[in-house]
């Protein structure tokens, strides 16, 4: 597996022999495992100190939904339910802050905040001048592929080579960035579980995580309460489980444990302080 160093801002972190955290903040009113729950400031500030607390070495914050078939919400309204929640945070909580967006305005206004990550699902496609505001501000940046959408991306998603062109776009989407002047060295590949995939991909993508982690730059993956976990415990158990149902807890650690064992340097989660205990014991085998 790739070590590496990432130092930004403030910051350092040691990735490769140890598995990076990044939890999960949604501000916002409908995301599909915790909308509603975190979306005013109280809420949101206390459960950033909770994720923090519980061992989290990134929070990524995001206020615009991207489960599959959500609409998007204008610039100002994510600005305003997200810049509040970084300000308040940042004075509070001492790991890096990343911001989930697609739209530079609002990633600018979030690193101004107290941000110092670039959480892009749509790996600077949706808004190039993002790679820009990246390469300025010297900060990592999430890549992620995306088939479509959210609003569309579950919609039969079809791949002739299924690894082959999830790699090839990744390669091609970290490539434009450094050509945009962002640093190799902060470029962070997420092939996007969920996103733009049936259950089967998503089981590949893990199972051939190698792939991508031979391109040479860091990865994450985000499995945490994904449909892809809840389809299959309900097709065994037969009957419907959803994404707080605690068998898909135990679902998300089977894949995270996966994500890991096959060279991801971050996992994207909801429940840190599960994964936290849960992820020392893997690294303790892995590097044993």
């Amino acid at each position: 597996m790739l070590d590496h160093t990432l130092e930004f801002d403030r910051f350092r972190l040691e990735l490769g022999s140890c598995a990076c955290i990044m939890g999960i903040l949604n501000a916002t009113p409908d995301s599909f495992s915790d909308g509603g729950q975190f979306n005013t400031l109280e809420t949101a500030l206390t459960q950033g100190r909770n994720l923090a607390e519980a061992g989290a070495h990134i929070l990524d914050i995001g206020g615009e939904s991207s489960r599959p078939f959500a609409e998007p919400v204008s610039e100002q309204e994510e600005l305003d339910r997200v810049i509040p929640v970084i300000e308040g945070l940042s004075r509070q909580i001492d790991i890096p802050i990343s911001i989930d967006t697609v739209k530079s305005v609002v990633a600018k206004a979030a690193l101004d905040a107290g941000a110092a990550i670039v959480n892009d699902i749509s790996a600077f496609e949706k808004d190039p001048a993002m790679a820009d505001l990246v390469a300025e501000k010297n900060v990592p940046c999430v890549l992620m592929h995306m088939k479509g959408t959210p609003s569309t991306m579950q919609v039969n998603p079809d791949y002739e080579d299924l690894i082959q062109e999830i790699t090839l776009y990744l390669d091609e989407r970290a490539q434009f960035a450094e050509g945009r002047g962002v640093a190799r060295k902060n470029i962070i590949l997420d092939p996007g579980i969920g996103f733009g995939k049936t259950v089967e991909h998503n089981l590949v993508l893990i199972n051939h995580l190698d792939k991508i982690i031979d391109l040479g730059y860091l990865v994450l993956m985000g499995p945490s309460r994904k449909s892809f976990i809840q389809a299959i415990l309900s097709k065994k158990e037969n009957a419907p489980i959803g994404p707080d149902n605690i068998k898909t807890e135990y679902g998300t650690l089977a894949a995270v444990a996966a994500s890991i064992l096959k060279g991801a340097h971050i996992v994207r989660v909801h429940d840190v302080e599960k994964i936290c205990s849960f992820t020392q014991i893997i690294d303790s085998i892995r590097n044993a």
